[in-house]
């Protein structure tokens, strides 16, 4: 299976996962891109896997199933374009013959949904739209912090090596931002470096793995006390998991 991340608007990415004959994608705001691709490779998209409601994520869904025929999945509790096929927490889909698990994952919007796939003698993959990015999370547009970090926190649990997509290359400004929480941190100077190099040769940073993101992103290492010791310089009150996390987002709303 080969992993493709597809550029589209500013900073989008769509990604493609294919066996040289059949491909999925998820969260295509635009479908010019994936049709150019499909077209490149010759490939017959059978899948489209939304994560959210959010126009850069399913503005391209409409063209591609007509285009395309391909099934179209998206979250049980969002505005989506129809016809779908909607999905909950635990729900289980075999778009190209592989396993994806449903976690229900709110914060960014309340009924964000994230896809964890399963390909034979292959890493686990997450598909995780705007909930996680590298070194950061995204906005809380719908949900709360609490929800946030219950999210945040369940996709933390998967295994170390499983492969991170999120749909945003949002990594520099990130990694900017974990300087300033934990400027000690070298695993996030070296983070930094590496993803400087490959944005310098217009590459992807992504995607990125969970064990990674557990040693560079301050928003999965609100229980660590170099973060909360530095969320509360800024917010004295912010003492429980909730509340430092909570200040954390605020930090890097203004930051």
């Amino acid at each position: 299976m080969k992993l493709i991340p597809i550029p589209a608007f500013d900073d989008n990415y769509i990604w493609m996962l294919h066996d040289g004959r059949r491909a999925l994608v998820v969260d295509p705001g635009d479908a010019n891109p994936v049709l150019a691709a499909l077209q490149q490779g010759g490939l017959a998209l059978e899948a489209i896997l939304v994560t959210h409601h959010h126009g850069d994520h399913t503005g391209g869904v409409d063209t591609l199933r007509q285009n395309t025929g391909a099934l179209v999945y998206g979250p049980a509790g969002e505005r989506m374009p129809e016809p779908l096929q909607r999905l909950g927490d635990g729900d289980v889909i075999r778009p190209l013959g592989l396993r994806f698990e449903v976690l229900l994952v709110p914060g960014h919007t309340a009924g964000h949904i994230a896809y964890v796939g399963h390909i034979p003698d292959e890493d686990p993959v997450l598909f995780c739209g705007d909930t996680m990015f590298s070194a950061g999370c995204g906005r809380l547009f719908e949900g709360t912090p609490a929800q946030m970090l219950t999210s945040l926190t369940r996709l933390a649990a998967l295994p170390d090596a499983t492969r991170m997509c999120c749909a945003h290359e949002y990594t520099l400004d990130g990694l900017c931002f974990a300087r300033a929480v934990e400027p000690d941190n070298a695993a996030v100077q070296a983070y930094t470096d590496r993803a400087h190099a490959l944005r310098d040769q217009e590459l992807p940073t992504l995607p990125s793995s969970i064990g990674l993101e557990k040693t560079v992103n301050p928003f999965l290492r609100t229980h660590l006390p170099s973060v909360a010791h530095a969320v509360r310089q800024r917010s004295p009150n912010a003492h429980d998991p909730v509340s430092v996390f909570a200040a954390l987002r605020t930090w890097k709303d203004q930051f």
